[in-house]
């Protein structure tokens, strides 16, 4: 529900956005469990490496929006859901909005409404507005359950009115492009949920990719839409970015290295880390935290063991991402809440190391252990921030 006067509603998670500047790295293959093979707060074993498919996305075609046509099919979502986030993709579009608007606007009618145009009991009992339901809070109608002040009755009812007039508030709010979803959404809407957005981050991007040509890989450049350009700290359409430039020098679950459990970018010492996506810090200590009288604030080497200085974040989707290696301790602590793109430490080469980079890790439902450890590349390729190079 929205409304200017802060009524709450029913319904209503994380947080996303920022924009960095560049940095040159170099591949290299680098000595380094990351982790994996030393790292002491995970178990070991031989799990199938979970790749997300990215290859059906048509990334950077500008697709204009069919509203009529067929719909993709979504276990989540049923033909005429679709339709209405097609409505509001459109709309978006016709604006000349960039594809981060119309992300943060389908997360956002997914959670007011579950993407349905929904009435209260007085409209539905009129049959003189069409509706897919009845909603849940007096008077806030349609997509974005909006209140009397967005309109009136037959307006709210309109998907393509209540779009608009949810675009016309996000883009008055200052710097929307770089705050969190559930920053921009709260914003706008003034609920009594503020947090409930981001958990519909993912499917939301996913959707959009669906329907507007792989449209949540992008990042805005200059007034255009770049396919996969999240490289250098800026943030895609879909809220995720690469953590620092450069490519893998030592991939994930190698022949070589069977409990690799991330992949290997190197870069200089002192180059900036950032939060590949808003979320919460979990951990952000040394490993092994001085066992065996073993520092983290001197370079390591292989038989020291361990992830040295690092950092776990938990994003929306169930999402772990594990950043080791660092040059000094975390610039971040156990609790906070970070931005995407948000500097959280430098390069280094602490803890198992034979050089400067990072080891970088992906993890799915909230398991920061092996079993929940998949292959970045893939992953982050999906969300249009690439880490380019060997898988």
């Amino acid at each position: 529900m929205s409304d200017t006067t802060r009524k709450a509603s029913p319904r209503r998670q994380v947080r996303v956005g920022a924009l960095a500047a560049a940095l040159t790295a170099s591949m290299a293959l680098l000595c380094c469990t990351g982790g994996a093979g030393a790292f002491f707060l995970t178990e070991l074993g031989g799990e199938t490496d979970q790749m997300i498919n990215a290859g059906a996305l048509n990334c950077g075609t500008e697709n204009t929006v069919d509203v009529t046509g067929d719909m993709p099919r979504f276990t989540e979502y049923g033909e005429r859901q679709l339709r209405n986030a097609a409505i509001i993709i459109k709309v978006g579009q016709d604006m000349e909005l960039p594809p981060r608007a119309w992300v943060i606007a389908v997360a956002t009618a997914m959670q007011e409404s579950g993407l349905r145009n929904l009435a209260n009991s007085t409209v539905a009992g009129s049959n003189d507005i069409p509706n897919e339901g009845v909603g849940w809070d007096h008077d806030s109608l349609g997509l974005f359950q909006q209140r009397a002040g967005w309109g009136t009755v037959r307006q709210r009812m309109d998907p393509a009115y209540a779009a608009r007039k949810f675009y016309e508030k996000l883009v008055k709010v200052d710097n929307w492009q770089q705050l969190p979803l559930t920053v921009a959404a709260q914003k706008v809407q003034i609920s009594a949920f503020p947090d409930a957005y981001a958990k519909h981050e993912e499917l939301a991007s996913r959707i959009v990719d669906a329907l507007a040509g792989g449209a949540a890989r992008t990042v805005q450049i200059s007034g255009r839409k770049v396919c996969d350009a999240a490289a250098g700290g800026e943030i895609a359409a879909s809220g995720w970015t690469a953590p620092i430039p450069g490519g893998v020098g030592s991939g994930f679950r190698t022949a070589e290295r069977p409990k690799h459990n991330g992949v290997d970018i190197a870069a200089p010492k002192e180059t900036k880390i950032r939060a590949a996506a808003s979320g919460r810090v979990l951990v952000a200590r040394c490993d092994p935290d001085n066992r065996e009288r073993l520092s983290c604030d001197e370079d390591g080497w292989p038989n020291k063991g361990g992830c040295g200085w690092f950092v776990d974040m938990l994003h929306a989707g169930g999402y772990i991402t594990r950043y080791c290696h660092m040059l000094h301790k975390p610039l971040v602590v156990p609790g906070q809440m970070v931005e995407a793109g948000e500097v959280i430490g430098e390069v280094g080469s602490s803890g198992n190391s034979s050089g400067p980079h990072l080891h970088y890790e992906v993890h799915v439902n909230e398991d920061r252990s092996s079993r929940g450890a998949i292959n970045p590349v893939p992953f982050m390729k999906e969300r249009g921030a690439p880490l380019k190079g060997a898988a």
